[in-house]
């Protein structure tokens, strides 16, 4: 990627892990980026430490080695907290109702929010991937907020018509489908018309 002075600028994206269940979505998405040549930069709210302890059996320590740059959550002054810092956008994997809300008022208590109103901010992408369910009113609202904001939210829903046989082909379809609001195609994706669909089998045919 060329800034407009054509120095080459580093491929970035920030990526949050907050406390809602979900916790391999995050670690799958640094796994990604490391596969795709993409600098994750990380940061992980306190809540989320616990969750990737219970869900993955991994300390934060842990979770942190696969990432590139890490920051604590308290860290208000680090770069992705200014938008002065080039970055792809931010995705947050998962995304509890506590955090959406929070970068919907734009009161940010945290880096993982900062960095959220950043990227908002400065019209990055980004990508929510919300994990809660059922909804309630004061959710979808919130949820209407930040889509008039320019989030994407994006739930991770597993994708039936891939066909995928695991649950962590079913992690990787949605982290992939996520990525893909970057403009970065992962490997694991599975595309209707191409890997699979009565176009993909024409093509397979000829």
């Amino acid at each position: 990627m060329s800034g407009t002075d054509g120095s080459r600028q580093p491929t970035r994206l920030v990526v949050g892990v907050s406390g809602a269940s979900g916790a391999t979505y995050g670690l799958r998405v640094l796994d990604a980026c490391r596969e795709l040549g993409v600098e994750s930069h990380l940061i992980v709210s306190k809540a989320a430490a616990l969750t990737l302890s219970q869900e993955a059996g991994l300390s934060l320590a842990e979770a942190a080695g696969r990432a590139d740059v890490v920051y604590r959550v308290s860290d208000v002054g680090a770069a992705v907290a200014s938008g002065s810092f080039p970055t792809l956008g931010m995705i947050i994997a998962p995304c509890s109702v506590r955090t959406m809300s929070e970068i919907a008022t734009g009161v940010t208590s945290s880096l993982l929010t900062r960095a959220a109103d950043v990227t908002l901010k400065e019209r990055r992408p980004l990508v929510l991937m919300v994990r809660e369910t059922p909804l309630h009113l004061g959710h979808l609202r919130t949820m209407v907020q930040l889509a008039e904001m320019g989030a994407v939210i994006a739930p991770p829903l597993p994708a039936f018509y891939a066909g995928l046989t695991s649950l962590e082909q079913m992690v990787d379809q949605s982290v992939g489908r996520a990525l893909d609001l970057f403009g970065l195609s992962w490997k694991p994706v599975r595309r209707w018309g191409q890997d699979i669909g009565p176009a993909a089998a024409e093509t397979q045919d000829t």
